[in-house]
């Protein structure tokens, strides 16, 4: 049996910062008593779209972490790479509130790219036999 401490880590992580995220659209949902939809809030959409987005992207990384570990080339600097990922996730979440932390959205924005850039090279080369 193949045990894949890296990929069952960032995705037991990827779990609770879904569930943070959820929290933080569900705290303005019922600041605002708008339970379905969006009912035109900023503050909402942004809150929706953050989460989404993290969605989004985080199938991908968690794809990509598996695929290289069940090659035999995650090492310690794929657990890294994870929790880099994740704490780019987490500034993207209060960037997108806006205001004093919008830096954060960029920051987050960068650090998904980048890390899903470098393990789809690392994947390739792997697949092709280079590493």
């Amino acid at each position: 049996m193949t045990v894949l401490p890296v990929t069952l880590a960032a995705a037991a992580a990827a779990a609770v910062l879904n569930i943070w995220l959820s929290l933080r659209v569900g705290a303005v949902r019922r600041a605002l008593g708008i339970s379905v939809g969006d009912g035109g809030s900023d503050a909402l959409q942004r809150r929706m779209r953050a989460q989404l987005n993290y969605v989004e992207n985080t199938a991908f990384v968690l794809i990509l972490l598996a695929a290289i570990e069940l090659a035999g080339r995650g090492s310690w600097w794929l657990a890294y790479v994870a929790a880099i990922y994740f704490i780019g996730r987490v500034a993207h979440g209060f960037g997108m509130d806006g205001g004093n932390q919008a830096w954060g959205r960029m920051v987050g924005t960068l650090t998904t790219m980048l890390v899903q850039l470098g393990l789809a090279v690392v994947a390739v080369l792997v697949a092709a036999g280079v590493l």
